[in-house]
């Protein structure tokens, strides 16, 4: 089915559309209209990360082909807490800690949507917190059952393996279709987008504004990105991968994309990129080595979206000085060790991994260490009490760990 509208059929031909409410009637309704439409985020931590990177794609589109895009900052349900996915109750966070992970958070909208022209970030906290609880319950807590809630994935999971679900979370599901009520009514907003996780919400959110407001209101989700091997998108040895560049650097965020599997290429480049569709097609003929000059482009193009062209071309440069002309590029994360501590034998390879900060822990570097993860200028190590003793005569060490990271010791 070949949908009319530029903005569904733009997301519909890169894959982002995984489940949806009457997208026909949707797609008639834009082809006259502009409309509008939001997203929720929940704000856990002073960054996103990748995971999020799909629904900031969706915001981007429907802003770029002139629509309303609003970013739901949940300041209100972060102090409760979303099941949907969670295989436990989530760590509740106080307000002062969810108004800061905001502020900080609000940059990274910026790069995705126009907020100069009809684009907004709304903090679902400004009516949320002035709602009165019996009043609430008696107006909506009729229009959703339990009997419906038990249905959805989320709860279903969490009860089957017998964890407990707090009457808190069932709220957080009511409290999120009630968002989408008072989208509707203020901002004239008729569509919810959102990962498949929180299809159950959505549908909560479309049926009560059918009861409330007596309109239509529509919900898409995109599929959960996972890589080729299974493994949930935006998790790695190290942890999450994240979107703000205090958590990790521009050019580690440059790296992982740099090193996704030949598989996944393809279809990052038409989720994560706005390269054109034409463009991506030539790019995913590439096969064996040709491939790589593909991993490249969605590597730049990402970092440039996320971080900024500034710097995905640092990123892009420092690659190909390190990966292609094999030059040892000072704008790598370094240290000064004084010469004396390497002649003394008091500076070990261990040493010189855990002040260079690039594993997190002595534990995971003797791991890597031990199973051949490990390259001191380009020769393998393992064992992890080797002194660096035998390069006290050289200006500087460099330090690979495995394909991704690398770091140079400047001798003093």
């Amino acid at each position: 089915m070949r949908l009319k509208s530029e903005f569904l059929n733009e997301i519909k031909e890169r894959g982002f559309i995984y489940q949806n409410t009457d997208i026909e009637d949707l797609d008639k309704i834009i082809l006259k209209n502009k409309i509008s439409g939001y997203i929720g985020f929940d704000i856990t931590s002073d960054s996103l990360h990748v995971g999020s990177l799909i629904q900031l794609m969706l915001l981007h589109w429907l802003d770029y082909f002139g629509h309303q895009s609003i970013a739901l900052v949940g300041g209100g349900t972060t102090l409760i807490g979303d099941p949907s996915g969670k295989d436990q109750t989530r760590k509740i966070l106080s307000k002062n800690e969810i108004d800061k992970n905001i502020n900080t958070i609000k940059k990274t909208f910026n790069r995705f949507i126009n907020l100069k022209k009809n684009s907004l970030i709304i903090n679902n906290y400004d009516w949320l917190s002035e709602l009165n609880y019996i009043d609430f319950l008696r107006e909506f807590g009729s229009k959703i059952t339990l009997n419906r809630m038990l249905t959805f994935e989320s709860v279903k999971n969490r009860l089957d393996r017998e964890q407990p679900l707090s009457i808190l979370e069932f709220n957080y599901m009511l409290l999120q279709a009630y968002d989408f009520v008072h989208l509707n009514k203020n901002f004239n907003c008729i569509l919810q987008m959102g990962g498949s996780d929180q299809w159950g919400n959505i549908l909560s959110g479309v049926d009560l504004i059918r009861k409330i407001n007596k309109k239509t209101a529509f919900g898409i989700t995109s599929p959960l990105i996972t890589n080729s091997d299974g493994a949930k998108m935006g998790k790695t040895a190290d942890g999450a991968v994240w979107l703000n560049n205090d958590k990790i650097s521009s050019l580690d965020f440059f790296q992982f994309w740099r090193n996704v599997d030949d598989h996944d290429v393809s279809r990052f480049l038409y989720l994560f990129t706005k390269l054109p569709l034409m463009e991506i097609e030539k790019l995913s003929l590439l096969k064996n080595q040709e491939i790589n000059e593909a991993k490249k482009i969605l590597a730049y193009e990402v970092t440039k979206i996320v971080r900024g062209k500034e710097d995905a071309d640092e990123a892009l440069e420092i690659t190909n000085n390190i990966f292609d002309s094999k030059i040892v590029d000072q704008r790598l994360p370094n240290i000064s060790q004084n010469k004396k501590s390497l002649e003394n034998g008091d500076f070990s390879l261990l040493d010189a991994i855990e002040k260079l900060n690039l594993v997190k822990s002595r534990s995971e570097i003797k791991r890597l260490i031990k199973s051949n993860g490990v390259k001191v200028n380009d020769s393998l190590f393992n064992n992890t009490n080797f002194s660096l003793k035998e390069f006290s005569d050289l200006n500087q060490i460099k330090i690979n760990i495995g394909k991704k990271k690398i770091g140079i010791i400047k001798i003093s």
